[in-house]
């Protein structure tokens, strides 16, 4: 007999996932269709549903993303003595 999984997967219906985005509904549908969240067309009549848990493997890839941007910004911002040090002259 297989194993039973300790995290059952749960879906949600688009209305609560926009709520916790912070975004409209049409939005999560373009997520899903883009690949962003796994969900798909589930029941009779069909409706979209998307998995729990890839809510917050997307907020996870936001915050990497958002902290790979800050980083960037820093780094372009910095000077050159930051960067290499202060200037150090040859003597002749």
């Amino acid at each position: 007999m297989p194993e039973a999984s300790a995290h059952p997967l749960r879906y949600l219906a688009p209305a609560p996932v926009a709520e916790v985005l912070g975004i409209g509904v049409d939005e999560v549908i373009d997520l899903v269709l883009q690949g962003s969240l796994r969900g798909a067309r589930l029941g009779s009549p069909a409706a979209w549903r998307i998995e729990e848990a890839s809510i917050g493997e997307y907020l996870a890839a936001q915050a990497e993303e958002a902290r790979r941007i800050a980083l960037w910004r820093q780094a372009d911002a910095a000077s050159f003595p930051e960067l290499w040090g202060p200037l150090v002259r040859l003597s002749d």
